[in-house]
């Protein structure tokens, strides 16, 4: 008996030690994964950095490139495209103007009555376009957008009422690619947006509208063709004439500023009278080797519809950030088993982690992440996630984040050092330069925000951060074009008088 109690504790001892083994392995093997995971993360930061030496190298580079595409068309990766913007509001436009914003499968109609900085009253209304219009004819699409136009225009109220005599002025702001040939005039380059209208392409889309308003019998003059960039800075400088750039920051990105009309070698004609012409940059296409660029960047350019254009935009505007979170997430749920023994199916569909998402999560200040365990059980079906790991998932955020807040930083310091306003003169110590930015990624992502102010801080030094004054200018689209129809008015000269 005694030899069968002795067998059995000795079977006892063996299996617990058996078992014992078999949780160190599962504990050392879940540490490697641990570790591997973090190294995925640690090199992530690394290959991201944007130390001050990186970011006065990127803003150099923009500088050189704004140089040379002012030089010339093709000159360099920036279009610098000359806008025909040479009168911006100054505040003391007033009257009764309209804007047409199309720049996807909806498009506004405005009515703005501008009586000084403080008075301003804007109406508007907003109109779905058939998907059949999309892909038909020229005429069709902008028979279509006359005829919403004309029983918008229908609606004046009393107080609405153009001068007896005179006729409408419109601004459009036409969000595709357009070659511009003056203040109100453009050929389109190309559709994007789902648009497909092949006999538009070439065509003068100003003329196009004109044609179409006046079949329905609306007398309305198109004063000004404007990219919502130039809109934005046009809003910003009818409120604050120390206005001297707009950034967008949403979906996409963009800049736009205001260059001494002799300082565009590629200027043909006559300088204008005010001496300044609006550039609109399309920055978004930036690229320099300086730029922090990883292996998720290149493989989210290789894989988009795009692949070696708008860089710049692939790494700071709001279309992609999400999406740079969600590759590294997918890396390490597939090497290191991040989110368990499986990869999550959810996590492998591109462009599912929206940059709002992102935002929420970044954002989240609960002791437990809560706002980080809703979203990725919501959006990637990842229950059951620990506190360690959610803490990961926000790192992983604010290195997002940060690199396309201060990479924002070093573009805006580019077109500041091109303006000669990037440095306190002596004599101009009271000079005040103001950024008019739009776009939801700055005015909703705050971290996003105050980071970009922190290295704009930090770029320009005590004296000079002192003189920039960085601030949302909203509807640059709608209210910019109507202020732009305002300031190339055919009755300008007339009201001056």
């Amino acid at each position: 008996m005694g030899k069968v109690t002795v067998a059995a504790a000795v079977v006892c001892a063996a299996a617990v030690s058996a078992a014992a083994v078999l949780v160190v392995r599962h504990r050392m093997r879940n540490s490697g994964k641990w570790a591997k995971a973090m190294e995925i993360l640690r090199e992530f930061e690394e290959r991201c950095g944007t130390p001050v030496g990186k970011l006065r190298q990127v803003a150099d580079a923009m500088t050189v490139e704004m140089h040379a595409g002012l030089a010339s068309d093709g000159g360099s990766k920036l279009k610098m495209l000359i806008s025909y913007v040479d009168n911006l509001p100054t505040g003391g436009e007033t009257g009764i103007f309209y804007a047409l914003d199309l720049g996807g499968t909806n498009f506004r109609v405005l009515r703005v009555k501008l009586g000084g900085v403080d008075n301003v009253k804007k109406e508007f209304q907003e109109v779905s376009i058939p998907p059949n219009l999309m892909i038909g004819k020229t005429e069709e699409l902008f028979d279509f957008i006359a005829g919403e136009l004309a029983k918008f225009v229908a609606t004046e109220g009393e107080d609405m009422q153009i001068p007896a005599g005179t006729q409408r002025e419109l601004g459009f702001t036409f969000s595709f690619p357009v070659k511009q040939s003056s203040i109100a005039g453009g050929t389109l380059v190309r559709w994007t947006k789902g648009f497909n209208i092949e006999d538009a392409v070439g065509q003068d889309v100003v003329e196009e509208l004109t044609k179409s308003m006046e079949r329905v019998g609306l007398d309305m003059r198109v004063s000004a063709l404007v990219n919502d960039t130039v809109g934005t800075l046009a809003g910003g400088r009818y409120s604050n004439p120390n206005v001297i750039a707009a950034v967008i920051l949403g979906t996409g990105t963009n800049a736009a500023y205001v260059e001494r009309a002799n300082a565009i070698p590629k200027w043909q004609g006559l300088l204008p009278k005010s001496g300044e012409m609006v550039i609109n940059m399309e920055w978004g296409n930036f690229r320099s080797s300086h730029l922090p660029l990883t292996e998720y960047d290149e493989n989210l350019d290789t894989d988009s519809l795009n692949p070696g254009e708008q860089i710049f935009e692939k790494i700071i505007s709001g279309m992609y950030l999400g999406e740079i979170v969600r590759r590294v997430l997918l890396k390490m749920a597939e090497e290191a088993e991040f989110f368990g023994d499986t990869v999550p199916l959810k996590l492998q569909k591109p462009f599912i982690l929206r940059t709002p998402d992102m935002s929420a999560m970044h954002h989240d200040s609960s002791p437990d992440l809560k706002v980080v365990a809703t979203k990725l059980k919501d959006v990637l079906e990842i229950s059951n996630t620990s506190l360690k790991m959610r803490k990961v998932i926000v790192k992983l955020c604010d290195i997002v984040a940060t690199r396309g807040a201060r990479l924002s930083a070093a573009g805006i310091l580019g077109i500041l050092q091109k303006i000669g306003r990037d440095t306190v003169k002596e004599g101009d110590e009271d000079q005040k330069s103001v950024i008019a930015m739009d776009g939801g990624l700055f005015e909703h992502y705050t971290k996003f925000r105050n980071t970009m102010r922190e290295a704009m801080n930090e770029l320009l030094g005590e004296e000079a951060s002192r003189n920039l004054s960085i601030e949302l200018s909203n509807d640059g689209s709608g209210l910019g074009a109507a202020l732009l129809a305002a300031s190339h008015s055919q009755y300008l000269d007339y009201t001056e008088a």
